[in-house]
């Protein structure tokens, strides 16, 4: 192995013996890796040199020592002929990370540091001993700590405090005691591919500078369009910058599908369009109508059952009322997985009526989509294969770290004709590839995130059955939730019968309300409880679950499961410290 003359190889004098085939270069190098990696700077040497060369036992005396301190060569020489000193974070700033000049182990150094912050906070999530927040109100926080930008730079000392500052006051999402939202857990497989895709860097726009990655939103693409049940998996999709953009842009192909000449002319060449979703769909349909210059008048709410599922009927007569008005339906938004009641809409009624009335149907199923991955609870979005569109959130149910959010569409190559602008800087037609390749003309974004190698990754580690089976264990612990209190004293459900997603509803009824009539005063006190449990929550740090009014009814607990590190265990600890927390109110 040839010598690189300075830098990481760099430990010896000018008369080669700084080449690392040298033993005692071997040695040294050896002991400076392991420092920095640890075993696998263990693995490194013994594969580079052989068991003879294995460098020195991290319980060593000789590796013991301040983790503040690390060897850094200090001269300018090249190759390097000086030992070693004391590497001393308070002295050094990013200018001495790479790429400066023999910046290698400095920057092996402070990463490792900065490693060693991230896998603490990482155990530290899984461990039911520790809160899941450290709550402090804003003024707190911004009077405890500075967080104002400066002309000067830090120290590294000073970065690695920030990170340690930031993390000691972020809310352990991968905790197994939280339960605030429908993106929850911590999967490694997942975080290593988030850690890979920020040190590659690049843009989703081209293949030629995100080859793999172009190919890996291809193929996964398309495989979640045959999960969906279109055949072969044909048709179209991007990942986005999450659900609610991914119904704009189902609603901005739909428009584009009927009216293809407003990409040039506009709103005021086409007749007033009309929007269908239902009462509990999420707040993202009438946002996309909005930015579209639709409007929100435009996006009509159809009534839902006691169970928050769209109305057929309803949807029907709606739809006739908008046409005998002269206006034009165009979009109908059904949801599979709704935010509170977890409720998926009749989607075959819904289609039927879409056919009957040439109307583009979409799903949102950006909360219920991973159960397509179940064979026990796909029967549930049954219909869905009839869609024009379907958005499907992975870093929701499926565990995939934030943010995931994936457009599906049944027709190939409407999106492109829908959004392209034939950018000649980015999308020259005379390049050496196949140009389908080049998939950045039909977002809506220039630059863009790689979101799918996350959900890639972790479907390889998993394997579709292991979605399966997490996905399983969450719905199987909403249906445990649901029949410890269902009949328990000081609970009541917000709707009859078992959950269809892993959404529980109801109200802790303190004893002082147990008693009291069914009034208009028992619902203005009931109002008050779970925020109050939920602030209590917060500041003891014991767990966290959402709570809202819906329509008539007044603040309840929504608890959701996503997170596969929840126990049977720590649903008790639920409704044991809700509680606790709640027995004065």
């Amino acid at each position: 192995m040839a010598s690189t003359g300075s830098g990481f190889w760099s430990f010896g004098s000018e008369d080669g013996s700084g080449d690392p085939e040298n033993p005692s270069t071997a040695r040294a190098w050896c002991q400076v890796a392991q420092k920095f990696t640890g075993g696998i700077g263990n693995k490194l040497c013994a594969l580079l040199y052989g068991d003879a060369e294995k460098p020195m036992e991290t319980g060593s005396e000789e590796t013991q020592g301040s983790t503040d301190k690390k060897t850094v060569c200090t001269c300018n020489q090249k190759p390097c002929s000086c030992l070693k000193m004391d590497l001393n974070y308070a002295c050094l700033h990013s200018t001495d990370l790479l790429p400066a000049c023999n910046g290698e182990v400095a920057t092996l150094s402070f990463l490792q540091e900065v490693m060693d912050i991230l896998l603490q906070y990482v155990v530290k999530s899984f461990d039911r001993s520790t809160k899941v927040i450290d709550f402090h109100y804003p003024n707190e926080l911004l009077q405890e700590h500075n967080w104002e930008l400066a002309d000067q730079p830090q120290t590294l000392e000073e970065i690695l405090s920030n990170c340690r500052t930031t993390l000691k006051y972020a809310i352990k999402t991968g905790h197994p005691r939280y339960f605030n939202q429908l993106s929850t857990g911590l999967d490694m497989v997942g975080l290593a591919a988030d850690w890979l895709t920020s040190t590659a860097n690049t843009n989703m726009f081209t293949y030629e500078i995100a080859p793999v990655f172009v190919l890996l939103e291809y193929v996964t693409l398309r495989k979640m369009r045959e999960i969906i049940g279109w055949p072969g998996g044909s048709g179209d999709g991007i990942f986005s910058p999450g659900g609610a953009i991914s119904n704009m842009y189902a609603m901005l192909i739909a428009r584009f599908k009927m009216f293809p000449e407003v990409k040039e002319k506009g709103m005021a060449s086409i007749p007033r369009l009309v929007a269908f979703t239902s009462e509990h769909s999420h707040f993202s349909v009438k946002k996309g109508a909005a930015a579209l210059g639709i409007g929100t008048d435009s996006v009509i709410l159809i009534k839902c059952d006691e169970r928050g599922k769209m109305i057929p009927s309803d949807l029907e007569r709606r739809i006739v009322e908008v046409k005998q008005k002269g206006f034009v339906p165009f979009f109908v938004s059904a949801t599979a997985g709704t935010t509170v009641y977890g409720a998926f809409d009749p989607l075959l009624a819904i289609a039927d009526i879409c056919k009957k009335y040439k109307i583009w149907m979409h799903v949102d199923a950006a909360w219920g989509g991973g159960l397509l991955m179940s064979r026990k609870h796909k029967w549930k979005l049954n219909g869905v294969e009839r869609a024009n569109s379907v958005t499907w959130n992975p870093h929701k149910m499926m565990g995939v770290p934030l943010q995931c959010s994936a457009l599906l569409v049944r027709e190939e190559g409407l999106m492109q004709s829908c959004n392209q602008m034939h950018a000649s800087y980015l999308f020259q037609q005379d390049k050496h590839y196949d140009l389908s390749y080049d998939t950045g003309d039909k977002a809506l974004q220039c630059g863009r995130h790689v979101d799918v190698f996350k959900l890639w990754l972790m479907w390889r580690a998993k394997g579709t059955t292991g979605f399966e089976a997490q996905i399983d264990k969450c719905l199987e612990l909403a249906e445990y939730l649901y029949n410890l209190i269902k009949n328990r004293e000081g609970y009541e459900m917000v709707f009859d019968g078992k959950p269809q997603h892993t959404n529980v509803c109801f109200w802790y009824i303190p004893p002082s309300l147990r008693h009291l009539e069914d009034n208009e005063e028992r619902m203005s006190r009931l109002s008050k409880v779970a925020p109050v449990i939920k602030a209590r929550m917060m500041e003891y740090g014991t767990t966290m679950v959402s709570y809202q009014p819906l329509g008539d009814k007044v603040n309840f607990f929504r608890m959701v499961i996503s997170n596969p590190a929840a126990t049977h265990q720590d649903i008790d600890f639920l409704i044991e410290e809700i509680e606790r927390l709640g027995q004065d109110l």
